[in-house]
């Protein structure tokens, strides 16, 4: 077994135990691979363990990525910010785009959406704590953002996705996770049929998955330290 294959299993015992004490199901929850700054191979390590999910934050590396690695089908998550000039290579190659937080961006993701691709499987990003140096909409925005994206014909709306400051403890991380799933909960309300909330990350994943997360993004616990 790989260091890599080895690491997955470790998470995916990690999101089992925290799913077990909060009376969820394991597949509940799913696991997307943050493979930022890994080289192709470690894709291939990876995905020869199981894993088919992958989210880059820097576009044109992805794209680079995704082009080599095409012959294995796996499903790219955009989880980086996005640029206006950039739109068009996240519209052409991604499956999934976790970060939007404008309406512009999102128009310019359903306009440049290939027609013979499936609609692009967006979140809202959601700056939840109120953090100065981090992107997402304010959450008293979020309303009306959806309803800009869920109306765009190129897009389809599943879900928000948060990245808050890292807290101090579980209950103190729990805290700020549960006002995104009590968003998540308000839009709902609201008959966006919303099924996905992207939240938690290596060191904090079992504070996301107690307050609702349904897929986790993890890097280094799988892949190494990053330098």
């Amino acid at each position: 077994m790989t260091t890599i294959a080895a690491n997955l299993q470790r998470i995916h015992d990690r999101i089992a135990n925290a799913c077990q004490l909060s009376g969820r199901s394991p597949d509940s929850v799913s696991l997307l691979a943050a493979s930022k700054t890994f080289g192709a191979d470690a894709v291939v390590q990876a995905h020869a363990a199981g894993q088919m999910a992958f989210g880059e934050n820097y576009i044109q590396e992805a794209v680079d990525k995704i082009s080599i690695l095409a012959h294995l089908h796996l499903e790219w998550h955009c989880i980086g910010p996005i640029q206006s000039n950039k739109t068009r290579l996240v519209a052409e190659h991604f499956d999934w785009v976790h970060t939007v937080d404008r309406v512009k961006i999102a128009q310019r993701l359903s306009e440049q959406r290939p027609a013979h691709l499936a609609p692009l499987q967006v979140c809202i990003q959601v700056n939840v704590d109120g953090g100065a140096a981090k992107s997402g909409v304010a959450p008293c925005d979020a309303l009306n953002l959806a309803k800009a994206v869920a109306a765009l014909p190129r897009l389809r709306l599943r879900g928000l996705m948060c990245i808050p400051e890292p807290a101090p403890d579980f209950v103190a991380g729990c805290a700020v996770f549960s006002g995104a799933r009590a968003l998540f909960d308000t839009l709902n309300k609201e008959g966006f049929g919303l099924d996905t909330l992207s939240m938690g990350m290596s060191n904090d994943l079992e504070a996301a998955i107690a307050s609702g997360s349904t897929l986790v993004r993890v890097g280094s616990a799988i892949f190494g330290v990053r330098f």
